[in-house]
């Protein structure tokens, strides 16, 4: 949680100097190109490393199997976007792509590396490693691309900052983490890997064009400008769901994979994890969307206002995103990859129904069609999990109730006080003092179980440092 909350709260100041400096229009050129990459990168990224971690028993013969495995298809695939990049070019009518493309490109040969060493320290759940590689990979990064900004480097300072951040944290993962590759190779070792890879491969990947899909849309049909609007709005709600789901999805997979065998345990870690995790997640989004109106102008400049309603918009499909995060780790866990490949199947045609249709109306109306496209993918998410581990949809909305309805008040509340007539800066301090206040008072009101779990651990780790003492 501390990784990504330190990685996440650089992110953001890195992405607020960067906004002020570089216009929409190039933060859309690097969004078209991330599409790209993201896609051939999960290629790369997933099913390898996921295999490693869900494998009961995994040894030095299957992480450098997989290692060299990774490494030739990084290989393969960067010959294959680089000879496509004037292809994707001639669709967006911009030359500027093509080297671009070809230039981030480089960062397949750095996933190959990164996503062997992140399987490791992930089932050997020793999380501090990735603490310093993310926070000095994201510090590092942002100095970057700030100083190519300030230097008139444009879109390439974006591209420095996406290259300079796993770059950085493969070399610190390199120094910190005992693993390395070692001379051996088996295409046993591989064929078992890619027997329950390929699956979650192809299920991320699905995944990933999809999701991003409505940005090739977005800056195909109407400009890059438009699409950095959109963009923007998509990436301040991602800082905040990114702290508590990515946290969640590093820990937990590996954590109840250890439960395979005992499905009532793994239930009640699910659970837990549902709770206390929306419980920290849900306050923020309302927050943000009702702050958004003040925020947005006051960080980015008032170039970027009309990226706030986006950002009120994907706050509300934010809120779907660590339940269909943490059932999606349940079915891996459970060794059904077969089953997550599957709900790609009935997700994604509705999804691509959704952006053909929605995207003939404008840019806002795609967001809102993407935002309640999320629920019903949150439901398919989670059907499958009443037969795995007895855990249904409905249990779940039950579990995330109490925080539901304390944020939405939070929320209401922290968007009424927006309405007084003062500067930005004041009325925006007001409504982040007030809608904190406003929580925990409701929390402790309603004996939160959540709220009182955070401070019982609290507690215990205080009392633990003072008895070390």
């Amino acid at each position: 949680m501390l990784e990504r909350i330190c990685a996440q709260a650089v992110t953001f100041i890195v992405t607020v100097v960067l906004a002020r400096l570089l216009m929409p229009e190039e933060f859309g050129l690097i969004a078209i190109v991330n599409v790209f990459v993201a896609v051939v990168d999960i290629l790369i990224t997933s099913g390898f490393s996921i295999a490693l971690i869900q494998k009961k028993e995994a040894d030095e013969l299957d992480f450098s199997t997989a290692f060299y495995a990774s490494l030739v298809l990084a290989t393969l695939l960067y010959a294959a976007v680089f000879f496509a990049a004037p292809l994707i070019t001639g669709l967006y009518k911009n030359e500027l792509l093509t080297p671009v493309i070809r230039v981030t490109g480089i960062k397949f040969f750095i996933s190959s590396v990164n996503c062997v060493q992140q399987a490791y320290v992930s089932r050997q759940m020793i999380f501090r490693k990735f603490f310093f590689a993310t926070f000095f990979g994201t510090f590092v990064s942002g100095i970057v691309g700030i100083a190519l900004a300030f230097k008139g480097a444009g879109v390439w300072a974006l591209v420095a900052q996406l290259l300079t951040n796993p770059f950085i944290d493969t070399i610190i993962l390199f120094i910190t983490v005992s693993w390395r590759p070692r001379l051996c190779f088996s295409f046993d070792r591989l064929k078992a890997l890619f027997n329950y890879g390929w699956k979650i491969m192809c299920s991320y990947l699905a995944g990933t064009f999809f999701n991003r899909l409505s940005n090739l849309v977005v800056g195909a049909r109407y400009s890059p400008t438009k699409l950095g609007y959109y963009n923007q709005g998509e990436r301040l709600p991602g800082l905040v769901t990114g702290s508590i789901t990515s946290t969640l999805e590093s820990v937990l997979f590996p954590a109840i994979s250890k439960y395979q065998d005992d499905r009532e345990k793994m239930k009640a870690s699910v659970r837990r994890s549902v709770s206390l995790g929306n419980y920290l997640l849900m306050p923020m989004l309302f927050g943000l969307a009702a702050v958004a109106p003040r925020l947005v102008p006051l960080l980015f400049g008032q170039k970027w206002e009309l990226s706030i309603p986006y950002v009120q918009i994907f706050c509300i499909q934010g809120i779907t995103l660590l339940l269909s995060s943490i059932n999606l780790q349940i079915i891996k866990a459970c060794g059904r990859s077969d089953i997550l490949l599957g709900i790609e199947f009935i997700k994604k045609p509705v999804l691509l129904a959704v952006v053909i249709l929605a995207a003939r109306v404008s840019p806002l109306f795609l967001a809102l069609c993407v935002a309640l496209y999320a629920y019903f993918a949150l439901f398919v998410d989670a059907f499958p999990n009443r037969r795995l581990i007895n855990y249904s949809f409905w249990q779940q909305l039950w579990d995330v109730k109490a925080s539901f309805f304390m944020s939405a008040i939070m929320g209401a509340a922290v968007w009424a006080l927006g309405k007084i007539n003062m500067p930005d800066i004041f009325v925006l301090l007001m409504q982040i003092f007030a809608g904190i206040l406003f929580y925990l008072i409701l929390s402790f009101l309603f004996k939160n179980k959540d709220f009182y779990y955070i401070i019982n651990l609290l507690k215990e780790k205080f009392t633990k440092q003072q008895t070390e003492r």
